[in-house]
């Protein structure tokens, strides 16, 4: 971290040049998305689809774009009180970003097509023995289906698109707990798990902030487990695994520290609890499990009225039973302590103790 003034203003005028680049570029592909997809459906061919309309009022841009900025002056200043290192080259080189972006707006008019279908059954179903019934739809209008190599290659692009450049500091707030229950502690005698880790996109920033510490990365598809595992490269102490979060592989109390990062909004009120008594199986006592998740009425209520309507813009099939989940009851159940809740953006962050 800097030691001096001098250092600490130049760290963070690179800091707030980079992020500003990056919100600038995600939400300039949002707008050429929803151009893209004003015109698609203004074809006397498209595919109709039904106006949803919130009993709420929604944020604006500007509201918006106002709470990204409060959110990366809070992960400046995670990083400077030492939680974790400041984020650099987020996105690769600009070849990389190039081919994301052209992948990406080739993308939208099929996820029209698909938005206008209402497909539901249309993934890749190779391995899908092992899948649950309740997992096997296409959820976020997915192109090539929820569960393929290039739904894989377009995920963190959509995310990010979809929050403006955010979604990378709105996962880095998961960091913080974790340093503090590291503090003092050999990283290299502990298990953590990123359940639920997707493409390895948080795995790459505990990574960045915690070398020593091994990892698995359990995630239900095989595409994205392969993807986390690609872009780990050789990096020692990652080790990717296939498996149900409510099933996993791991023994009874073999677990330091677990996350699960935009996990439970995707999963039917029953499968919540059963995640949560499979995590806290395998917790030790005294251990941290880290929530990312959404937003919930009542968190913000300026975002209210978006949240009202989030499930139809993007096919989440159990997002409205989250929204009226209180979370803290399965959670109890399972034999957690909620230590801390904090709003990130459109996300919170919610830090719990395995008990005794």
């Amino acid at each position: 971290m800097p030691t001096t003034v001098f250092e600490r203003w130049t760290n963070r005028a690179a800091f707030a040049a980079r992020q500003t680049g990056r919100v600038a570029w995600y939400a300039g592909h949002g707008q050429i998305m929803r151009r893209m997809v004003r015109r698609l459906e203004a074809r006397p061919d498209a595919p109709k689809r039904t106006s949803v309309r919130p009993s709420k009022p929604v944020p604006g841009m500007r509201r918006l774009l106002a709470d990204v900025a409060a959110l990366l002056a809070r992960d400046l200043a995670n990083a400077e009180a030492g939680h974790y290192p400041l984020p650099e080259n987020e996105d690769g080189g600009l070849a990389g970003m190039m081919a994301r972006s052209r992948a990406f707006l080739r993308d939208v008019p099929e996820v029209v097509r698909r938005r206008g279908e209402k497909q539901s059954r249309d993934l890749d179903e190779t391995g899908s023995a092992a899948r649950p019934d309740y997992y096997m739809q296409n959820f976020h209008f997915q192109s090539g289906g929820w569960m393929t190599a290039e739904s894989a290659r377009l995920y963190d692009m959509q995310v990010e698109v979809l929050f403006s450049g955010s979604a990378n500091a709105m996962r880095r707030q998961a960091l913080v707990p974790i340093a503090e229950a590291l503090s003092g502690r050999d990283q290299r005698r502990l298990a953590f798990a990123d359940i639920a880790c997707g493409t390895g996109a948080f795995l790459r920033q505990v990574r960045q902030a915690f070398p020593r510490l091994p990892a698995l990365a359990i995630d239900l598809s095989e595409a994205y487990a392969a993807e986390t595992k690609r872009r780990a490269g050789s990096r020692p102490r990652i080790l990717p695994l296939v498996a149900k979060a409510e099933a996993l592989p791991l023994a009874e109390r073999s677990l330091d520290i677990a996350t699960c990062i935009y996990l439970f909004h995707e999963l039917p009120p029953e499968i919540r609890r059963d995640v949560a008594k499979e995590v806290a199986r395998a917790m030790r006592p005294g251990g941290i499990f880290v929530v990312v998740d959404s937003l919930q009425p009542g968190d913000d209520p300026a975002y209210d009225g978006l949240l009202e309507v989030f499930p139809a813009l993007f096919h989440e099939p159990y997002y409205e039973s989250y929204l009226s989940e209180d979370l803290e009851t399965p959670f109890s159940e399972a034999g957690f302590v909620v230590e801390n809740t904090t709003n990130a953006f459109f996300s919170k962050v919610v830090t719990l103790r395995r008990e005794a």
